[in-house]
């Protein structure tokens, strides 16, 4: 009999290779007959016992289907299956039992197993072929869609990056706009984002804290934290580069780079045309990291948790690096003064809590301090 009109390969994989099928059974005259009815169809491989049949179905061109006999000497075929399913590399190739053993409790274990389908012997040949191109097609429609997702997945990948490059070249170009009007320098920048970044996950099990500081939360700290003071960019030199004290009304205009701040990343936000994650914290930090614990700062003299947890972060991260650095207003306190003073301002410049995480990991602080020191 012809039973091409039961399975042509080319009508069921179009532009695809010949599918290789391989036989797993002991009996060399049950060899014989399938290799018979499927070499004109298939690419052919056999198999007389388990052990190599999984050494077959690992090589580097493994089989699209497998036929597979239960009982074998050896290990027998239903742990040649679980054997298959079990391993990432030939878990999805389609196997289908071919054996005389009938009882339903066979069937349901051989598919609780994983394998595709069940025929019994003895065999009607249109039967198996046509079974076995429904499972060809299926696993050739199953390996496009892992193909396709995995491709997807990439893609996903890649612009993921590329909106993380884009996020990073704005902070940059932002930053480095502000340092060219302020006289503190980029290692400043790097230091207190580091400073915020350990705070962060110092504090990230903290009942306070814990609903906020996700993993996602301290990523967006750690790259905003470098915009906190890009308001100075609209104070002008005579105040902000000043090497005396303020008057009254030169420190209510530095106040406001504070506000500037915030402008100048709401007005990038608009004509992004969208809100942005990483700008709305850089927002908060910008605009209210000189807010202080008591009540006492600026803009709003925001009181307790009414400031941003991100700023309250960048508020301690910020003033401990401008006592141990030097300005030309000022020359550098120590490691020690600086911490006297961060634990005196406990409560009243800084959230408690804070202080406390800092005193925790004041020697972090220190070493980054010295990891990133500022030119000579």
């Amino acid at each position: 009999m012809d039973y091409a009109p039961f399975l042509s390969p080319s009508s069921v994989l179009v532009d695809k290779p010949i599918a290789t099928v391989l036989v797993v059974d002991d009996t060399p005259e049950n060899l014989s007959l399938m290799g018979a009815l499927l070499r004109d169809h298939y690419h052919v491989k056999v198999a007389n016992q388990g052990e190599k049949a999984l050494k077959i179905a690992q090589a580097e061109a493994p089989p699209d289907l497998i036929l597979l006999d239960i009982m074998m000497p050896g290990i027998d075929g239903y742990e040649v299956c679980r054997q298959l399913k079990a391993r990432t590399q030939t878990r999805d190739i389609p196997v289908i039992f071919l054996t005389a053993r009938a009882e339903i409790e066979d069937e349901r274990l051989g598919l609780a197993l994983g394998a595709v389908d069940y025929i019994t012997k003895p065999i009607s040949p249109p039967i198996l072929l046509a079974r076995v191109a429904t499972h060809l097609a299926l696993k050739a429609s199953n390996d496009f869609l892992r193909d396709k997702s995995a491709y997807l997945e990439r893609e996903v990948a890649l612009r993921t990056l590329e909106v993380q490059a884009i996020q990073d070249v704005t902070i940059m170009a932002m930053t480095s706009l502000a340092e060219t009007r302020d006289n503190e320098t980029g290692n400043h920048i790097r230091r207190t984002q580091l400073y915020v970044k350990a705070l962060a996950e110092r504090l990230r099990e903290h009942p306070r804290f814990a609903h906020v500081l996700t993993d996602r939360m301290i990523d967006l700290l750690y790259k905003s934290a470098p915009l906190h003071d890009i308001g100075k960019i609209g104070i002008p030199d005579a105040i902000l580069l000043k090497p005396g004290k303020l008057t009254v009304q030169e420190f209510e205009v530095m106040k406001t780079h504070t506000t500037l701040g915030r402008r100048a990343i709401e007005e990038a936000e608009r004509r992004l045309g969208m809100r942005v994650a990483f700008l709305s914290v850089a927002k908060e930090i910008a605009y209210s990291h000189q807010e202080k614990w008591d009540g006492s700062g600026y803009p709003e003299g925001l009181k307790g948790d009414a400031i941003p947890i991100s700023a309250r972060l960048m508020a301690l991260a910020d003033v401990y690096d401008a006592l141990i650095s030097r300005r030309v207003y000022k020359p550098a306190f120590s490691h020690e003064q600086a911490c006297v003073i961060i634990v005196k301002g406990r409560g009243s410049h800084f959230d408690p809590d804070i202080a406390d995480a800092f005193v925790e990991l004041a020697g972090d602080f220190l070493r980054i301090s010295q990891r990133y020191p500022d030119p000579d």
